[in-house]
């Protein structure tokens, strides 16, 4: 059974494999797109940056304001999910810019780093709920036999802050 802070822990070195995230913000009924999460550093906390475009439907509704929303992520193995909430807000801190930008990135850029559709959004993570994937042969024999699968999952979720 992982503590939270094993699954805390978890949850960053996915996000630092994996990358990718669902995004939205709080105010967009729940709509929800693809963004490729980047970290600064080797630190296991925020902020999350995400390289988008300012005519985004995501960008423009942030304009130059701080907005919650937030972000989830699902392993790809499948054996780790998790709904994190915080704010997001545009800011184009070129030296961010210069850390986080790689080859990956430029490719969606024409003019590089001063291309004039670049907008950097800075999520900063508040709280999270992550669950670790309690599936397993055991579980699903047990629940073959009519045994409670609740058991099996209990101990593998925590609410956390993540400041």
């Amino acid at each position: 059974m992982p503590t939270p802070a094993e699954l805390t822990q978890a949850f960053w070195t996915h996000l630092r494999s994996e990358m990718t995230v669902m995004a939205g913000l709080a105010d967009e009924d729940g709509h929800m797109r693809p963004l490729t999460a980047q970290l600064d550093g080797d630190a296991d906390h925020g902020p999350i940056w995400f390289f988008t475009a300012k005519d985004t439907d995501m960008a423009k509704a942030l304009g130059a304001e701080s907005k919650k929303g937030s972000i989830t992520l699902t392993s790809k193995s499948h054996d780790l999910f998790a709904c994190v909430h915080g704010t997001f807000v545009v800011d184009n801190d070129r030296a961010v810019i210069d850390r986080l930008w790689n080859r990956f990135v430029a490719a969606w850029y024409e003019e590089g780093k001063d291309d004039p559709k670049l907008a950097l959004l800075r999520f900063e993570p508040a709280k999270a709920e992550i669950w670790e994937n309690a599936t397993s042969l055991w579980a699903g024999f047990k629940l073959m036999i009519g045994a409670d699968p609740k058991e099996d999952y209990e101990d593998k979720v925590a609410k956390v802050a993540m400041r």
